[in-house]
């Protein structure tokens, strides 16, 4: 049987909007911001509190010879800062799935920030998961067929010309657990604690992070950044 593919999932801040309320999360006070630059009148413009950044980027040789090489170096020497064992982390075995994987590791690493309707999708899928390895993680979702139907309807919804290109695309979030600034992206051995941060700078320091893989890039101007935070406020 070959390899489970879904549908690619788009960069768009309203269909993130629908698609994580349909799987279960209040949504009534929160919103998808789009994040139109890392510079700090951008960052400016996204209300507080922040509860996770959301990544989407070409895959690129240099990207590719970037994650090798930072695989390489944490297995040789571990990495400085140490990762919580609170961090819910998941890999990614599913094609196309990285917008949903992406997305359950925001709203899931911060789930006691949110709320979790009782009894949907998500609050199952928490329970079930939570003891797993990151492997396992994977096997689960890939064997779920409900989340399938979200998915599908959430990709449809949004796709364009532009989701027709062909560009090979990923997801990653960005998300604060215990006082650090971790990177969880499901084609990677394991998350990547980048050090200090804090509900209040978290979208600063992942833009930090952000402006790397865009450095290693320059000419590349495919990098799209969301946030999910509080609702903005009407002028």
């Amino acid at each position: 049987m070959p390899p489970k593919q879904g549908f690619p999932l788009e960069s768009n801040p309203d269909v993130m909007q629908t698609y994580v309320q349909t799987l279960g999360v209040d949504m009534s006070i929160l919103q998808f911001h789009d994040v139109l630059s890392t510079e700090e009148w951008a960052l400016e413009m996204i209300p507080n509190p922040v509860f996770g950044v959301l990544m989407l980027f070409p895959i690129k040789p240099a990207s590719e010879e970037a994650r090798n090489e930072e695989k390489a170096r944490i297995l040789a020497n571990e990495q400085s800062n140490p990762v919580s064992p609170n961090v819910y982390y998941m890999k990614q075995t599913v094609g196309n799935a990285c917008g949903t994987v992406g997305l359950l590791h925001c709203v899931i690493n911060a789930r006691n920030q949110l709320t979790i309707q009782p009894g949907s999708y998500l609050e199952k899928f928490i329970a079930s998961t939570l003891p797993m390895t990151p492997d396992e993680k994977a096997e689960y979702l890939a064997m779920d067929d409900d989340i399938d139907i979200a998915h599908e309807a959430a990709a449809s919804e949004g796709q364009s010309e532009q989701i027709s290109e062909e560009v090979d695309t990923h997801f990653v979030c960005f998300t604060h657990v215990d006082g650090s600034l971790y990177e969880l992206d499901g084609r990677k051995a394991f998350p990547i604690n980048h050090g200090a941060t804090s509900p209040s700078t978290l979208l600063a320091d992942a833009c930090r992070v952000v402006k790397e893989f865009m450095d290693r890039d320059p000419a590349e101007m495919r990098f799209t950044i969301v946030a999910l935070a509080a609702v903005a406020l009407d002028d």
